[in-house]
């Protein structure tokens, strides 16, 4: 047994696990760092098991599985090749797998643990093994305090038992930031009813704890034992008697959330088998569970017994499995009445191993590993069944069609029957995207060898490029391919997996767009079959949707965001589109509220994102701009209005040329230390000037209360590391603009900053500070012609040297850590939030919230593609039905998988004539106005009265009599020319109207759009 542990976790690289800290934290990733995995068995499950818990970061994983590599292993396995035939499975996988995660020892152990060895391991893994062995693993695993997980997958059904012992305690159950809230009221009473701010809801439930800080008139409460909460309402909850805690509340205060672990105690295995406890997949299926538990134990006594697997569509080995199965039903503590149609199916698939369940199963499994071995997340308790029976293909199979060919696809056919396998192959499938979705979804492509037939294709495409941050979750990429195109490394990944692709992946590097359509034209959407989008905007989703709709072609979306996962299908003719509903708009921070009255740590990190863009990049591309059109750029200012931003903009643009011009880096070091008495001392001490602590508003109360709080100004002091590094930070990036080589040591920068002259503060006697962004609006700045001008008259002084002069702008980058833009980010908001006793946040939580980086771990991504990916297999098989189709929603924290019938395309009516998103008008592009207002009066009962394309107004009946006149007899194409005074693009293929239209009652009514055929 060749894996050791060792006495310390090596320190964790940010750069590449960026996204998955935000998903498990730091803590958690440590405690994966001390630990050591074995898995057993190294089928397509078992590598898919593999892959994501090596990406994820533990210690070790230690591999075995002594089972010669057959041909119908390539099918599944995709670390496999044709060379390793005959070799050991976890072998030949051994060196792919260690190339996923250079920090992860990978080996490969030759003899299955005993009581003594098993002890080197921290979570030991069970697939596709006998249940004899899963027994004695379970009982030595516990005996030795490891946690045991079983998992298997048979066609379209899979299974999967959690045993983590005793006592086993979760740090953090769903991994959600703490809930807080700013505190309005709290009653002195036996209740003790707090009430919030009604901007926000409380969203606390009944049983949470809460704990009270900055509580002014009733100090007993703050920083106490955690209170229990019962909801009164969604500003309203009480926590008890709130008497003898310091007098009556008078002002301030927030509640702050407090995560509560929990402790489970799981039953080993052979308890469990007797007297289950389920996790429910699929309500819809609930009685599943227990069926497909009697099934599986089926399985294996047919498996003991025989030596072999039930065969595909044989009904003798299926009533073997029946008669077995319903003697075991009678064992169980709760009898079950078997359901022998679903038992035969288990019994027909038995010998089935699909990518697509084995990516589900396989991404559901390694999170249960990672909460083993972190703490983190709800694990299942104890037993989870899955089956995917609808993606079975609407024709009936028989048993010859599912007969082994001596192929890598042998488990896909022995499920889906050769007929389908064929069609499969002969698909065109787009792939919009190539990150960790799209690497994923490649992947089990490969495996079901989608595209490879003779009239099969598959397209991607992706224009970004891979960096390091990538290689965490799109596992199609190694170190060697940073740099290098998305969409090239991932199609040459696959057809290594897959040889029979080469020729068939058509690899492009342009986004899906309005701009890009001469590229993506109506011939190559024609002739696909399918779309499948794994993007990360949802402006991008849209376009893609839309193209969908009007091509009516499917398209399969899914997203990921940590834990959390969705899929949604779109079928042509009966479902709705992606863009029939969205999500409302993330809420945005008052500006007033960023200016001068932050109360969060997430004001302070915006204003300081906001400082950043402002300072060194959009001043730095004014002054360019000035700097290549002199005075005609400001004459543009001018003529844009806008008064206190025309000076704003100015007002930089002086600073960059004239009053702040960096020649050296001393020069960067007295600007930087100038902004930090401007931002965190003048305009701080300018609004204790305006409004003094004592101030109090027209109605007598404290203006300083509530969301508000009285900040205090920062006394600049070197030895502070805070300080300091806001000018460290600032410098070296100011220093960048003007091209200027970096200085890094900060005793230096130290040294520099101690002989900065600042002039003493002045409050302003004509300042006004808006309090709320309604007032700013009201008092909007008018412009200020004496300043602008003299502004310009200054800016005509600037001398640009022979051979021109240029700033270089600095565009924000959060995951290079060596340009200083987070480091910057998080002092210049840690010093506001210092201003107003804001706690203040770390870089990795700074660099979270500025970036607006989205978690991201590559369980997750593994089990949503699965999910599209058993879609796909309905999609192809062209179902009808809308109750064949999942739309899919899980969180593997809690853990939650939840599945919906997609809602059917809402229906529209004009006359007697019913149609939905999906219908439209296909006319001829040679017809005049008068014959197509003629066609929809006389064929379908429609009055057009108005009638547009591309926001052209072609037609409305307002307008004057002369003009609709003398369009009656020009083709649409005439007058779209006319109108826009310009020419349609040469080879467009259609013209798309959108009309508006009276039915026979005169009533207007919604149509469908036209399209209108050009070639």
């Amino acid at each position: 047994m060749e894996v050791e542990r060792r006495s310390s976790a090596p320190a964790i690289d940010e750069s590449l696990y960026s996204r998955q800290l935000y998903v498990l934290g730091h803590e958690a990733m440590k405690r994966m760092g001390f630990s050591n995995v074995l898995i057993v068995g190294l089928d397509g499950l078992g590598v898919e098991i593999a892959k994501n818990v090596i990406l994820a970061g533990v210690k070790s994983v230690s591999l075995y599985d002594m089972k010669p590599t057959e041909v119908a292993d390539l099918g599944s396995q995709f670390y496999l090749s044709d060379a390793d035939i005959g070799q050991p499975r976890a072998q030949a996988a051994r060196e792919r797998l260690a190339e996923l995660n250079a920090y992860v020892s990978v080996a490969v152990v030759t003899e299955l643990p005993d009581a003594a060895s098993i002890r080197r391991w921290d979570v030991v893994v069970a697939v596709g093994q006998p249940l004899s062995l899963q027994l004695e693993l379970d009982e030595m695993a516990r005996a030795a305090g490891a946690k045991f997980i079983a998992a298997e997958t048979r066609g379209l059904f899979s299974s999967c038992f959690v045993d983590f012992g005793e006592g086993f305690h979760v740090h953090d159950q769903d991994g959600e930031e703490p809930l807080t809230g700013l505190i309005a009221s709290i009653t002195e009473d036996d209740d003790g009813c707090v009430t919030t701010f009604e901007e926000t809801r409380h969203g606390l439930e009944t049983g949470d704890l809460v704990t009270f800080v900055e509580v002014q008139g009733m100090t007993g409460l703050n920083n106490s034992e955690p209170r229990k909460v019962t909801v009164k309402g969604p500003y309203t909850f009480t926590i008890g008697s709130t008497k003898n805690l310091g007098g009556a509340y008078k002002t301030g205060g927030y509640f702050r959330q407090v995560k509560a672990g929990k402790t489970f105690d799981f039953k080993p295995l052979r308890q469990s088998l007797m007297a289950p406890e389920f996790l429910v997949s699929d309500f819809s299926k609930f009685d599943r569970p227990a069926q497909l538990h009697v099934g599986f134990q089926a399985l294996n006594a047919y498996q003991q017994t025989k030596q072999a697997l039930p065969r595909p569509q044989n009904a003798d080995d299926a009533e073997e499995l029946l008669r077995l199965a319903k003697d075991i039903a009678q064992r169980q503590t709760d009898p079950v009445v078997v359901d022998e149609k679903l038992l035969t199916q288990l019994a027909y698939q038995a010998r089935g191993d699909l990518p697509p369940m084995n990516a589900f199963m396989g991404g559901l499994v390694a999170q249960e590993i990672l909460k083993a071995c972190s703490g983190k997340f709800n694990p299942i308790v104890q037993w989870l069944y899955f089956d995917s029976l609808e993606s079975l293909p609407a024709a009936p199979l028989t048993e010859a069609d599912c007969q082994p060919r001596h192929s890598r696809y042998d488990r896909q056919i022995a499920v889906f029957g050769a007929a389908f396998h064929a069609k499969l192959q002969n698909t065109k499938e787009f792939l919009v995207g190539a990150g960790a979705i799209g690497c994923e979804m490649l992947k089990n492509w490969a495996l079901m060898g989608l595209g490879t037939g003779e009239h099969g294709a598959i397209f991607i495409t992706d224009m970004d490029t891979i960096e390091k941050s990538n290689l965490n979750r799109q596992f199609l990429f190694r170190p060697k391919d940073v740099g290098a195109l998305k969409s090239a490394a991932a199609a040459a990944a696959v057809t290594v997996m897959n040889p029979a692709l080469t020729g068939k992946i058509t690899v492009h590097a342009e986004r899906v767009g309005a701009d890009t359509e001469t590229i993506f034209d109506e011939s190559f959407w024609h002739a696909l079959d399918g779309v499948t989008n794994a993007l990360d905007n949802v402006e991008a989703r849209k376009y893609v949707d839309w193209r969908c709709v009007y091509f009516r072609k499917p398209l399969l979306e899914s997203g990921t965001l940590g834990t959390k996962g969705n899929t949604q299908v779109v079928v042509p003719h009966l479902t709705e589109s992606y863009s029939s509903s969205s999500d409302p708009p993330e809420k945005s921070i008052p500006i007033c509220t960023l200016k001068n009255f932050p109360n969060a740590i997430e004001h302070t990190i915006q204003w300081a994102r906001d400082t950043f863009e402002g300072l060194f990049l959009q001043g730095a591309e004014n002054a360019n701009l000035f700097l290549s059109q002199g005075r005609s750029y400001l004459d543009s200012l001018v003529k844009q209005g806008g008064g206190s931003t025309q000076i704003e903009i100015m007002e930089g643009i002086k600073a960059n040329l004239l009053t702040h011009r960096a020649h050296t880096f001393e020069d960067c070091v007295a600007w930087a230390r100038l902004r930090f008495e401007e931002y965190f001392a003048n305009q701080i001490k300018q609004l204790l000037y305006n409004f003094p602590p004592d101030a109090v508003t027209s109605t007598g109360a404290a203006f300083w209360s509530g969301p508000k709080r009285a900040p205090t100004p920062l006394q600049f002091d070197a030895s502070n590391p805070l300080h300091l590094d806001f000018i460290v930070n600032a410098a070296n990036i100011r220093a960048y603009n003007f091209g200027i080589p970096a200085v890094r040591d900060a005793a230096q920068v130290a040294a520099m900053v101690a002989s900065v002259a600042v002039p003493a503060f002045q409050p302003k006697t004509n300042v006004k500070i808006h309090v709320n962004d309604a007032e700013a609006a009201k008092d909007a700045d008018p412009s200020d012609d004496d300043r602008i001008h003299g502004l310009i008259s200054e800016l005509e002084k600037v001398s640009v040297p022979p051979g021109g002069y240029t700033l270089h702008p600095a565009k924000f980058e959060k995951d290079d850590d060596t340009n200083f833009h987070i480091d910057f980010v998080t002092a210049a908001s840690n010093l506001r939030a210092s201003n107003y006793a804001i706690a203040v946040a770390d870089r990795h939580k700074t660099k979270f919230i500025a970036g607006k980086i989205i978690p991201a771990i590559a369980t997750t991504t593994a089990l949503v593609t699965g999910l599209v990916c058993l879609e796909l297999y309905k999609i192809i098989d062209g179902k009808k039905d809308i109750e064949a189709y999942k739309n899919g929603f899980i969180n593997l924290s809690l853990p939650l998988i939840a599945f919906s019938e997609p809602i059917r395309a809402p229906e529209y009516k004009y006359n007697d004539k019913t149609w939905t998103l999906w219908d439209r008008f296909d006319l001829d592009g040679d017809l005049t106005l008068q014959a197509l207002l003629d066609h929809f009066q006389n064929e379908h009962g429609l009055e057009i009265t108005m009638m547009s394309c591309n926001a052209v107004l072609l037609y409305s009946f307002f307008m004057p009599i002369k003009k609709r006149k003398e369009r009656l007899g020009m083709t649409m194409v005439q007058i779209y020319e006319q109108v826009s005074k310009k020419p349609l693009p040469a080879g467009l293929p259609a013209l798309t109207l959108e009309l508006c239209c009276n039915d026979r009652t005169g009533e207007d009514v919604e149509v469908p759009s036209v399209r209108l055929a050009l070639q």
